[in-house]
């Protein structure tokens, strides 16, 4: 909604008064505005766009994520580099179902970017894998296969790393 850089100024000037509510001896009031300029701080981090769109793609409501991610107009100015590899990773997941060779790219961008989580990164590993094998670069697929494997420590995504394998091999 706001610009980075402006979420900051808006957090500064809270804090700012803030501080003029406990010099006035206003304590509460202080305390109030001291967790107000957190959220600001918060959402400088963690951009309320993104958030929104990851809370649609829990519920598979791929248009609604897709209506929030078109919020951001300028991801390069209004983001950080994570939440720009975020942006991206979101845009690959919502193509992968329609056009894989731009979810490809969109992966590829995210990854480059970096995420924030292993799981998020192996799961982009392995949607690139995935299209790989759909063009026949069993090589390049193996390869982030085994990537993926390797940031997949919780196991989660066990199943679809054997699953594309057993693919692999009837390839």
């Amino acid at each position: 909604m706001f610009n980075k850089n402006f979420k900051l100024v808006i957090a500064g000037l809270i804090l700012i008064a803030s501080i003029w509510q406990f010099i006035e001896g206003h304590i509460g009031n202080g305390i109030m505005l001291i967790l107000l300029s957190l959220i600001f701080i918060f959402l400088y981090f963690k951009n309320e766009m993104i958030l929104m769109a990851f809370l649609r793609l829990r519920k598979q409501d791929f248009p609604g994520a897709k209506k929030w991610l078109d919020k951001i107009k300028d991801p390069e100015t209004a983001l950080t580099q994570k939440q720009q590899g975020y942006y991206w990773y979101l845009n690959g997941l919502m193509l992968s179902q329609t056009n894989i060779t731009q979810a490809g790219k969109y992966f590829k961008k995210a990854i480059k970017l970096g995420l924030a989580m292993d799981q998020d990164l192996a799961m982009a590993k392995l949607n690139l894998a995935g299209i790989a094998m759909t063009k026949r670069r069993k090589r390049e697929a193996q390869l982030l296969l085994t990537e993926a494997k390797k940031l997949d420590k919780h196991g989660m995504l066990k199943e679809q790393i054997t699953m594309m394998k057993q693919q692999m091999k009837k390839i």
